[in-house]
């Protein structure tokens, strides 16, 4: 039995969880709606506060989707109560980046800005010309949204320059030596 998947998962106050007939889990809460195909060898029951997940078979598949399905049913509820944010920066002399109508619009060395669309569901905001912050209800979307800016412009090893995460280490290479 998979020590994650046996675990229930308590919903909050203000989140409603519940399986659709077609076999979806849907969570709405004050953040938005997420929803997810459940397999039919995995079984979703809500239980009062808490969301119970099971399985019909040992099977391979099934003993693998089980801490997984639990797993994304927990990302599911925090996403719709706290939210996700992915905070990224833009290093480099006279770069920067700012957001306009569901894009963020990037100049970072090439002859033209590059544009990156936003997917519905994720926000992104600008407090700097070098910072970035992604947000939403969705962990895949954000994370996918956050990787397209950063591989837009990834961060060279000789200087540095380029969008990374904030915090992100770049190790910075020697360049060539001149030996005379």
């Amino acid at each position: 039995m998979s020590r994650v998947g046996k675990q229930p998962v308590v919903i909050p106050a203000g989140v409603q969880v519940e399986v659709t007939k077609d076999g979806n889990v849907r969570v709405k809460g004050p953040k938005g709606q997420s929803e997810f195909p459940v397999r039919s060898d995995v079984s979703v029951a809500v239980n009062g506060n808490e969301v119970v997940i099971g399985r019909a078979n040992d099977g391979r598949e099934a003993r693998a989707m089980h801490g997984t399905l639990r797993a994304l049913v927990a990302s599911m509820v925090e996403g719709v109560t706290k939210g996700y944010q992915k905070e990224l920066e833009v290093i480099g002399v006279g770069w920067n980046a700012a957001v306009q109508a569901r894009k963020v619009v990037l100049s970072v060395g090439f002859c033209k800005p590059v544009e990156v669309d936003l997917p519905e569901g994720v926000n992104a905001n600008c407090p700097t010309n070098t910072l970035i912050v992604i947000s939403g209800h969705d962990k895949q979307k954000v994370g996918l949204t956050a990787a397209r800016i950063r591989a837009s412009r990834k961060p060279e090893p000789y200087k540095g320059k380029g969008v990374r995460y904030k915090g992100e280490y770049v190790r910075i290479k020697a360049g060539k030596s001149f030996g005379s």
